[in-house]
């Protein structure tokens, strides 16, 4: 059986000091290895092989596994604060205590993000709805998901 830690170290070794982070491990019980990376841009096709590469030439020969290396899926839930930092002015929605917010992601910080939201409201001495923006801060822990709002 591969060891979790092995890959990670392997992975962690040829990440090194590149602008690139792991984001998601996991090996199933079938040795299914499953490698996500990510960076404020965007993440290079040819970059995924070559880390598939090194860690093929790394991991034990006598075992047998597959291996799936690539960059965090569109429509997965953010995990870490690059994919929240490369976001930034994108549509996101937010999944906090059963209810969905939908808006754009404005700022990020150590501790909290903020989303711009758009409601319409009623104004006085209007007859028709008037569009409102609203900036709500939230804290990473105090919300369930956040994932990049896909619009088709």
């Amino acid at each position: 059986m591969i060891q979790k830690q092995q890959v990670q170290d392997l992975v962690e070794q040829f990440l090194g000091n590149s602008d690139y982070a792991l984001q998601t491990l996991e090996i199933d019980k079938e040795n299914n290895i499953l490698v996500e990376i990510d960076r404020l841009g965007t993440v290079d096709v040819d970059y995924c092989a070559e880390l598939n590469r090194f860690l093929v030439e790394h991991l034990d020969s006598r075992e047998d596994y597959s291996l799936e290396v690539g960059s965090v899926s569109l429509t997965a839930p953010f995990i870490s604060k690059i994919q929240y930092e490369k976001n930034i002015g994108h549509d996101v929605e937010v999944l906090v205590l059963g209810k969905k917010v939908r808006g754009q992601l404005v700022s990020v910080d150590e501790e909290t993000f903020s989303v711009d939201v758009e409601s319409m409201v009623l104004v006085e001495g209007k007859k028709r709805r008037q569009k409102q923006i609203e900036t709500i801060v939230y804290r990473y822990d105090e919300v369930i998901q956040v994932q990049y709002d896909l619009k088709f």
